[in-house]
């Protein structure tokens, strides 16, 4: 066995359910952390990196959209998808007491509870997908269908691209 990594709620969780990913490290002394660096720095392109934004409803349900890193959140198509007259992004500050994570490191897998899940429509053509492993510095690469499954998702329409 290579060394010890430490795993993330998300990787064990993946793990629990016999799912494929591969773990993805990248380097976060810069300061550069956002999902268009991110997607850089791991050589990636911006279409297979996604991130998680997690936002309320106007029925105060929370939600959790998975998107392309470079794509913007059409709040308009989030709500339509959530059944919401409208959404809108959830405080940074409540982030982690909601997720168990912190911005930037926000896994769709394994927050402290299940919340409904979309994700981008495009997502679905993918392979593969990266979103954060739930730490800063770590990315998980894995099959869509499987990150659907593993958060009892859907997908939707939630970006403004025309693709």
């Amino acid at each position: 066995m290579g060394k010890k990594i430490a795993k993330t709620n998300a990787a064990r969780i993946l793990d629990k359910e016999n799912m494929s990913y591969d773990i993805i490290h990248y380097e976060i002394e810069d300061g550069l952390v956002d999902g268009v660096s991110v997607a850089a720095k791991i050589g990636h392109p911006e279409e297979v990196v996604y991130k998680t934004l997690v936002t309320a409803g106007s029925s105060k349900q929370h939600y959790v959209f998975v998107i392309p890193v470079a794509d913007e959140l059409d709040l308009k198509a989030a709500a339509k998808a959530a059944g919401e007259k409208r959404v809108e992004m959830a405080p940074v500050k409540d982030i982690q007491a909601l997720t168990g994570y912190v911005k930037g490191g926000c896994s769709p897998v394994g927050m402290k509870k299940p919340f409904p899940t979309f994700i981008a429509q495009q997502a679905e053509k993918q392979n593969e997908i990266i979103v954060s492993a739930g730490k800063i510095g770590m990315q998980i690469k894995l099959d869509p269908g499987n990150l659907l499954a593993v958060t009892k998702g859907q997908y939707a329409e939630l970006t403004a691209r025309d693709d």
